[in-house]
């Protein structure tokens, strides 16, 4: 008999919108994902897909007003987040699950010391005393590969690469089983770029955390996820694992990713970028939000908006044209 994985997050149904004076920006559109204890989750799509969303969505940071935010079913680690008072939310936040925001240069307070930011976090929430808080600061700095001796710097006095590490040293410090980063390398050049890739794939082998990784490129998917969800206009377009989803694309619009990357074996092949724009948030299309966009659309694809379908295995993906038979034995062919 299979051993019973432990769940780490189940989201059923979330809807995210932002009601505004003039018009609704429908931000996340019925996303339904789960995560077993240890896996690393991508979550990719283009700018204004809805990932960030999601991702505040998860630890309740969606403002309201705008924001209405709509569950059928939030828990990490079993908890109900949904249901949680704001003091309760304020405990599990660091402790429980985590969170690296995108740009390092605006995560850190200015005015405290990096130690300080580091120690608050673990006083507040394991309970530590100024002194063994300090200490546990200087434990998890050297950790990330920072000398202890400067936890007493500001943040001014670090580069953006050594920033980044702070922030995984605070997020990290409470030992979470929940960690999301989002677009944790985007600001870096590509050499420590890797080195923070590197860094958050040996922590979270060393705490066994699960990690839900927010990104655009592919390549940081292919490097440090075991499962991948492909965001389109606030909807996930295609999941499964890695194998599933690189070897075997079902949704075009993933197709159009994979097509739109240099082709290192071939240097001479032109770039094929998916033509057109992502549909404006406050007007989405009564069909396919991808269909305007798509190559084998078809009239039923500019009627209606198509579920996410299982194609074998933990692969799904959400695309009116394979009810086409011809279609789907022609794209199987070609996926192997």
């Amino acid at each position: 008999m299979a051993e019973q994985k432990e769940k780490v997050l189940e989201i059923k149904n979330l809807n995210v919108k932002f009601v505004l004076e003039e018009e609704t920006v429908e931000a996340v559109n019925d996303i339904s994902l789960h995560m077993e204890k240890g896996e690393t989750l991508g979550l990719v799509g283009e700018t204004g897909a809805g990932k960030t969303t999601t991702a505040l969505s998860i630890i309740r940071l969606i403002d309201s007003p705008p924001g209405v935010m709509e569950c059928e079913k939030l828990e990490v680690c079993g908890q109900d987040i949904m249901n949680m008072s704001v003091s309760e939310l304020e405990h599990i936040r660091g402790s429980m699950v985590s969170m690296i925001f995108q740009d390092p240069m605006t995560s850190l307070n200015p005015v405290f010391t990096v130690g300080q930011q580091i120690a608050e976090s673990l006083e507040r929430h394991e309970n530590l005393n100024k002194n063994e808080a300090w200490k546990k600061a200087e434990d998890m700095l050297e950790l990330v590969g920072i000398p202890r001796e400067r936890a007493i710097e500001y943040p001014h006095q670090f580069s953006g690469g050594m920033k980044q590490r702070v922030i995984i040293a605070i997020a990290l410090a409470c030992s979470p089983q929940l960690l999301i980063a989002d677009e944790p390398t985007t600001a870096l050049d590509v050499t420590i770029q890797a080195q923070i890739l590197h860094l958050m794939k040996e922590l979270k082998e060393k705490k066994n955390t699960s990690m839900i990784m927010i990104t655009h490129d592919l390549g940081i998917v292919a490097e440090t996820c075991d499962r991948v969800a492909v965001m389109y206009a606030g909807k996930i377009i295609e999941e499964g694992n890695l194998d599933e989803v690189f070897n075997h694309t079902l949704h075009p619009y993933t197709e159009g990713l994979f097509n739109s990357l240099p082709n290192i074996k071939n240097r001479r092949s032109k770039l094929q970028p998916i033509h057109g724009l992502m549909p404006d948030p406050t007007n989405l299309p009564k069909g396919c939000a991808f269909a305007p966009r798509c190559n084998y659309a078809t009239d039923a694809c500019l009627e209606r908006r198509p579920e996410l379908t299982s194609f074998g295995g933990t692969h799904k993906a959400a695309c009116l044209a394979y009810e086409n038979k011809d279609f789907h034995i022609e794209r199987r062919k070609k996926n192997g």
